[in-house]
């Protein structure tokens, strides 16, 4: 039986998978300066950089394929910001004001989504 849990977690874990995925970067380019060597009072100055995970497992790409390819072709286009932008973590007063509508509608709209995900995955 597939639970709306279930598929919140699988969307959740969806958007955390894209983000862990590397940067595109433009090919073709390179730098042609030598590195340079700081000395540790200089590394201690410095603006510490957030950490970031390594790219994902192929296995995490996959289950976020099938959802980002599959799954969300189901809903429509509004259904599908809203079910993005809840698996992103998005506050409900942020999502509210891009929808244009109050809150009790969009938690509306978003379980129902849910529920025609549910009703399609059985």
């Amino acid at each position: 039986m597939i639970t709306e849990t279930y598929i919140e977690e699988r969307l959740e874990e969806a958007a955390r998978t894209l983000r862990r995925l590397p940067e595109e970067r433009v090919t073709g380019y390179f730098n042609a300066w030598p590195t340079i060597k700081r000395d540790p009072v200089e590394l201690l100055n410095m603006e510490k950089l957030p950490v970031r995970l390594g790219p994902p497992p192929m296995e995490d790409i996959t289950l976020m394929e099938e959802v980002l390819f599959v799954w969300l072709k189901w809903l429509e286009p509004e259904e599908r910001r809203l079910v993005w932008l809840r698996a992103e973590r998005v506050r409900w007063k942020t999502i509210c004001s891009r929808l244009g509508c109050d809150r009790t509608t969009a938690w509306r709209r978003y379980k129902l989504a849910i529920a025609q995900l549910q009703g399609r995955l059985k």
